[in-house]
């Protein structure tokens, strides 16, 4: 198959899904096209059977705003007619799966029958969405999408709720490449760089806005460090950066959290720690937790949203509710405490990653191109 991806480049899950989506894809012998603004993060370097075509927006001074959903449209048009695309698959509705319906008629008044699939990834919906100005938009195109699919039950159902769709939405979770993040089950030489032998570390990777309550991470490792020395390690940046280096000082914390910006492969810094925080507002499905799962990591999170649906209460970590920083410590510091459980935790948060390997979940993908095309 020749399929169009348009995605975000960036950091966020959408764009990491979606593009190491497309990777394997390539790997199995499909020609893929990645339609974006800028080369997508986790793309690398050239592949066989893996394109990108950027998205340009001129800068013409009767604008306030660049008009991107145009321009989107008009280069989706421009690939899948001379590329021959099969079908386009759009990540994230804002406002992917708007343009993907404009270029699909402008292709079908050309004779041209392209089919396209609208993946949700969360705050497409459960933020975005919802406001008003954007909703009539998002249900219309939701309506006219030949598939729908969305990376976790709570996020179909958050979709039936906010808006008026009866289409049958599949749930197909997010995924983590096993191959790619193997772990022999030891921890990094690095770790000595950042704590002794007989201090924990703990990890955090968000795009640090308010809905990961990235202040409630230091919260909890300020509490766990209280009663046995740790080192926090915090992974990303965003608009409360500053506020939460702030707040490190305001505790004195500031020389046992280490900020470390943006990492391109977290994983290696993964394969550091002995517990993950993901104290979310919402999560749509928890990606960063099932990463630090598939090294072993057991978690420690929020009971909202898809997260119960990937960190299993007792079993890969614990769960509590939002903004319930007692328990989440009581969590964490049972598990440092107890070793001979940490590692039980840290075998079934592994075990339970394998059920999320991309080589299961690509099959998925695939089964239902075709039943769209057919």
């Amino acid at each position: 198959m020749k399929i169009g991806i348009v995605l975000y480049p960036t950091y966020g899950g959408s764009g990491v899904v979606a593009t190491e989506l497309g990777k394997l894809l390539a790997k199995k012998n499909h020609e893929i096209h990645f339609i974006t603004y800028s080369q997508p993060v986790r793309l690398g370097s050239f592949n066989e059977n893996l394109f990108y075509h950027e998205v340009r927006v001129s800068d013409y001074p009767l604008f306030d705003y660049e008009p991107y959903e145009t321009v989107l449209a008009s280069k989706m048009v421009d690939v899948v007619k001379h590329e021959n695309l099969d079908l386009l698959h759009v990540h994230y509705a804002i406002p992917h799966a708007s343009a993907a319906f404009m270029a699909k008629k402008i292709l079908k008044s050309q004779g041209i029958n392209i089919p396209f699939i609208t993946t949700l990834h969360g705050t497409d919906i459960t933020l975005v969405g919802k406001d008003p100005s954007f909703e009539p938009v998002i249900t219309f195109c939701l309506n006219q999408s030949d598939a729908i699919t969305a990376v976790s039950e709570s996020l179909k159902n958050d979709t039936y709720k906010h808006f008026s769709t009866d289409c049958d939405i599949k749930v197909i979770p997010n995924f983590v490449n096993l191959d790619e993040n193997f772990f022999t089950g030891k921890k990094s030489k690095l770790r000595k760089k950042y704590a002794s032998d007989e201090e924990s570390i703990l990890c955090h990777i968000s795009n640090f806005r308010k809905v990961k309550r990235v202040k409630d991470v230091i919260k909890i490792f300020n509490k766990v460090n209280k009663a046995t020395k740790s080192v926090m390690l915090l992974v990303g940046d965003g608009p409360e950066r500053y506020l939460v280096e702030e707040f490190c000082r305001e505790l004195n914390l500031s020389s046992r959290v280490v900020f470390l910006g943006k990492v391109r492969d977290t994983s290696k810094v993964l394969e550091l720690a002995d517990l993950f925080l993901l104290p979310s507002e919402t999560e749509s499905f928890g990606l960063a937790a099932l990463e630090a799962m598939a090294k072993g990591v057991p978690v420690i999170s929020s009971n909202t949203g898809g997260i119960p649906e990937v960190n299993i209460h007792g079993v890969t970590g614990f769960l509590s509710n939002v903004g319930d920083i007692i328990d989440m410590s009581e969590n964490a510091l049972y598990l440092l405490n107890n070793k001979e459980i940490l590692n039980n935790f840290s075998q079934n948060a592994l075990n339970r990653s394998k059920e999320f390997n991309i080589e299961k979940i690509v099959k998925e993908y695939e089964k239902l191109y075709y039943e769209v095309l057919n």
